[in-house]
């Protein structure tokens, strides 16, 4: 019965935390959005990737975007994640170019079009960006993450569990959205850290890593 109870909880904490996220106007989201930007362009792990995986915000996520400009013009290359067809809930990470084609998938979300993804040229392995930036519903203040339910990260980053090459995670959400602490899965993917429109917490761990 308990696990029942902890999955009525996290559905409850999902739900008031969108609404949380949603309640934001507009001008509080392109403010939040350019703040977090700022927050993420002193990150190490940002400054130093050459290969950079995005998202198109949807449902009040705080908006990674305004990054863009600043990483063309260090000629990052920049990724988005897109459904992956005929496979239940895992991404692919396909180019984003000024000349992607984008289209809606079922969830509203503009990604790139799937004849544009499926060629293999256009994508590249998780394993082998650099740096992702993941949204996510909820953090705590050691860089746990709730996120949207459906598993997608945790089902397309999965090797990372395992020894190898891995990028490295950083979640992004607006100050609104941090709780005491989550729960953490066996399946949850680590984040190295979680930055906010005011500021940035770090996986315990990797603090005392870096000393």
């Amino acid at each position: 019965m308990e696990s029942l109870h902890h999955d009525e909880d996290k559905r409850a904490l999902r739900r008031f935390l969108r609404r949380q996220r949603k309640a934001l106007s507009q001008h509080e989201q392109r403010l939040a959005a350019q703040r977090l930007c700022q927050h993420l362009k002193t990150l190490p792990e940002i400054r130093r990737a050459r290969r950079i995986s995005l998202y198109l915000p949807v449902n009040g996520e705080i908006d990674p975007m305004p990054l863009l400009p600043w990483l063309r013009k260090r000629n990052v290359e920049v990724y988005l994640p897109v459904l992956r067809p005929f496979s239940t809930n895992t991404l692919w990470f396909v180019a984003y170019r000024p000349d992607t084609p984008m289209v809606k998938n079922r969830f509203g979300i503009w990604e790139p079009d799937l004849r544009f993804s499926a060629q293999q040229r256009n994508r590249l392995p998780a394993w082998a960006l650099d740096t992702l930036i993941v949204p996510l519903v909820g953090f705590d203040g050691n860089a746990n993450r709730m996120g949207m339910g459906g598993g997608f990260y945790d089902r397309s980053l999965a090797f990372m569990h395992r020894p190898g090459p891995s990028p490295t995670l950083i979640g992004v959400a607006h100050a609104c959205q941090q709780v005491a602490s989550l729960p953490v899965e066996p399946w949850d993917v680590p984040l190295q850290a979680v930055v906010s429109d005011q500021g940035c917490v770090r996986r315990q761990s990797a603090t005392h890593k870096k000393g």
